[in-house]
């Protein structure tokens, strides 16, 4: 099921170097195949955008049903953003105009940065809102990743998440709960899932909004759960997303904010993330920063290159088989509940 490159965003060629099947236009018209047009709300912020937006193509076109698949990347204001950043977006991202007139099978909504004690205090809620609430009445199903999740909760079932006491951050091992699940089939029973957060929404609230939990973790928490209706909306509240990377890139950041004096402790490991010799080497170089700053010396550059090549991926391959379920279930349904939507 490849995806379609029906514009000139970069994303498209990264993901043949990757090994990833993508079409051009003119092979695609060619073909007597259905379309599913899906589209990429990406809330991420600029450090991250193009990352995320190429990790959510990775899995909508690494999944098998005989569908061709047209992603239409776009975000919404009241994000901070730089020129250089706000320029890719003007260049290659769609508005939601646009994306309200040519219509969407799906929606996938990334997660985003916050900087305000309640979600509805950030200056994206207001546009979020709109799209959402076109989206209800317009798109097949909507999948949201993390605080996607926690927005649309609150936004949509009044549920608050709850502060952590400490950031929840690593790779957790979790279950399936509902093996009957549309979502959950042929998908293995056992299987990891990378989180990064310092908030919660626990099962309780979810089970008294009438949402069904489908994964969940002893350490993590809920997972994925679904609306009442068991298809529309679809809550991750970890990161199926992530690369193997991910969060390597995400503990650099932690420690060069510790370096320039941004935060007080030095960053724990992620959890469950490094083996043993992956820890040797983070533990060395630690030592070795330290020293540097003690000592007014210049810091030794970060070991990337030492430690990726150690790092396991033990999530991909669970997370295609659910978005692969997702997108079945968006084809069976679109293909009777609303129009095919334009490229």
């Amino acid at each position: 099921m490849p995806l379609v490159e029906h514009n000139a965003l970069p994303a498209f060629e990264k993901l043949r170097q990757h090994g990833e099947k993508v079409l051009t236009l003119e092979q695609a018209v060619h073909q007597d195949i259905r379309e599913l047009h899906v589209g990429l709300l990406n809330m991420m912020p600029d450090a991250a955008l193009v990352a995320t937006e190429i990790q959510f193509m990775r899995l909508v076109g690494g999944s098998n049903q005989i569908v061709q698949f047209f992603i239409h990347p776009f975000t919404v204001h009241g994000l901070p953003r730089s020129a250089q950043t706000q320029e890719y977006i003007d260049r290659y991202y769609r508005t939601f105009e646009q994306i309200q007139e040519s219509g969407l099978d799906a929606l996938i909504i990334t997660g985003a940065n916050v900087s305000t004690p309640s979600l509805d205090q950030e200056p994206f809620w207001t546009p979020l809102s709109e799209v959402i609430a076109w989206a209800q009445g317009h798109v097949t199903s909507v999948l949201c990743s993390c605080l996607a999740s926690h927005a649309l909760l609150k936004l949509l079932y009044h549920i608050d998440r709850e502060p952590m006491p400490e950031k929840l951050w690593g790779v957790f091992p979790h279950r399936i709960a509902d093996r009957e699940h549309r979502l959950l089939r042929d998908i293995n029973t056992r299987f990891d899932v990378p989180h990064s957060r310092w908030n919660a929404i626990h099962r309780e609230p979810l089970e008294r909004a009438g949402l069904t939990i489908l994964i969940d973790s002893d350490v993590a928490g809920v997972h994925l759960a679904v609306s009442p209706d068991q298809h529309s909306l679809v809550f991750f509240q970890g990161h199926p997303e992530y690369d193997t990377n991910s969060l390597l890139k995400e503990y650099k950041r932690e420690i060069n904010l510790f370096v320039d004096g941004k935060r007080d402790d030095y960053p724990p490991h992620p959890e469950n993330y490094f083996d043993e010799d992956a820890s040797t080497i983070a533990e060395r170089y630690k030592a070795a920063v330290v020293r540097a700053l003690n000592e007014g010396e210049a810091l030794p550059s970060f070991p990337e290159a030492h430690l990726e090549p150690l790092l396991d991926n033990t999530w991909r391959d669970t997370t295609k088989s659910i978005v692969n379920n997702w997108l079945g279930l968006v084809y069976e349904r679109s293909a009777y509940e609303a129009p095919h939507p334009q490229p």
